[in-house]
């Protein structure tokens, strides 16, 4: 019994001493968001979201039928909600998701892959706390785009080319970038009235 009891003693003494040397080392590095999360810290970021999940999620099944129309309207509602955090092909490198604390994962990796369809509503609907990550939709509906977002997350692995060019169209675009687009756009128009030939006078 004293044994087992020293064994937990000096265990729980190397804890202490390995928080108190990490506190101390976040402490000299400080706090801001633009240096990467440390192992413990992604470590200790994956095990809460992951209690944060109720359990009857863990097991529910996505009752969607994956067709490509569902894939799409997914890719469309991920490029216009959800690419400025996690990027169209959902490597989360964006100017927002990079200097975000804790990052963004890469949706295309197993950690997230590996999740079950109802772990992935849940974090869609609920959000993430301590994250940049907000809840979305109404939390009584049972709504069927954050199901078609499920749907769309698992093609992110398989997106190809041509997808991720089409969904550039469908990001949300700053006034400047409106603004510029119109400029480009009168100013087409512009050469073009100019290329229209001249009516032809009639002399009489």
């Amino acid at each position: 019994m004293k044994r087992i009891l020293l064994v937990v003693s000096a265990g729980l003494l190397l804890v202490v001493i390995g928080c108190a040397l990490y506190a101390s080392r976040m402490i000299h590095r400080g706090f801001g968001t633009r240096t990467a999360p440390g192992s413990v810290e992604a470590s200790l970021a994956m095990t809460m979201r992951d209690m944060a999940i109720p359990s009857r999620y863990k097991a529910m099944r996505n009752f969607v039928a994956v067709t490509p129309d569902v894939v799409h309207e997914g890719m469309a509602h991920w490029a216009d909600h959800c690419a400025t955090c996690h990027a169209n092909n959902g490597s989360g490198d964006t100017m927002y998701g990079k200097t975000m604390y804790p990052r963004p994962p890469d949706m295309r990796q197993k950690d997230t892959q590996e999740m079950s369809d109802g772990e992935l509503y849940y974090t869609i609907k609920n959000g993430v706390r301590l994250s940049g990550m907000p809840a979305f939709g109404d939390p009584a509906d049972d709504d069927v785009d954050s199901w078609k977002l499920v749907v769309f997350i698992r093609h992110l692995p398989q997106l190809t080319d041509a997808e991720e060019t089409e969904m550039q169209h469908l990001n949300p675009k700053s006034p400047d970038e409106i603004r510029e687009e119109k400029e480009e756009e009168d100013f087409l128009k512009g050469d073009a009235r100019s290329a229209t030939p001249a009516t032809t006078m009639h002399h009489h």
